[in-house]
């Protein structure tokens, strides 16, 4: 029976043809967005999984100010651009609302808190070496930093620079943790909240030990 056989190689061509045509509108400086499934092994890559568009934390303006700086920072290094010049684009164009602006369909973070998210993404810049040396000291060595997914490079660079300030200047590390596992089940529908969450508790167990008690968990999940 040759005619089903035709029809289904011309609805897989078109379907493929479109989907080649969604890859191609992605826009590489605004991260898409991530939810939780799976388990990485430590050690191991993440199976990636983007999510279509950024979380939407509605109603948490803190939330909003991280979610932003995450998708600051990866601007930033996709883009090449300053740290002050992003803040500045985002300021402008992208935190708030405003009559006839869009909302988180259009890029925007309309709840975010703007101090913070400032705060955060110069924290990133003015301590670079030091962040990413704390970052990668949590990776396991077969998967290091500049391996992973760049937003996911983006978010643990923000959660590490929080973590370092004095704690009585930050959030408390777990309430941290928590704040940007949620980010990352937002950003990702693969096994980068996993990965995620082992990253983080070994990096605050180890930047904040005080508000610890027993042992870290594996590295990398």
């Amino acid at each position: 029976m040759p005619e089903p056989k035709t029809e289904m190689s011309e609805l897989d061509r078109l379907r493929a043809e479109h989907e080649a045509e969604q890859r191609a509108q992605q826009t590489p400086a605004q991260p898409p967005r991530p939810p939780a499934t799976g388990q990485a092994p430590a050690g191991a890559a993440p199976k990636p999984g983007r999510k279509p568009s950024p979380p939407k934390p509605r109603g948490r303006p803190r939330t909003g100010a991280r979610v932003a700086a995450v998708q600051a920072l990866f601007q930033s290094e996709q883009n090449n651009e300053p740290a002050e010049v992003v803040v500045s684009q985002f300021q402008r164009h992208r935190l708030g609302t405003q009559p006839g602006d869009g909302g988180f369909e259009e890029g925007r973070v309309p709840e975010a808190d703007a101090p913070l998210f400032s705060s955060i993404v110069m924290l990133v810049a003015r301590n670079a070496e030091a962040v990413d040396k704390t970052v990668a000291a949590h990776l396991d060595p077969s998967w290091p930093l500049g391996k992973l997914d760049p937003v996911l490079r983006a978010l643990l660079r923000a959660a590490c620079a929080e973590l370092r300030e004095p704690p009585a200047a930050a959030p408390p590390a777990k309430v941290l943790i928590n704040e940007y596992l949620d980010i990352a089940h937002g950003f990702f529908g693969g096994d980068e909240p996993r990965f995620a969450n082992g990253v983080l508790d070994a990096m605050a167990r180890s930047v904040r030990a005080e508000e610890f008690a027993g042992p870290p968990r594996r590295r990398g999940g």
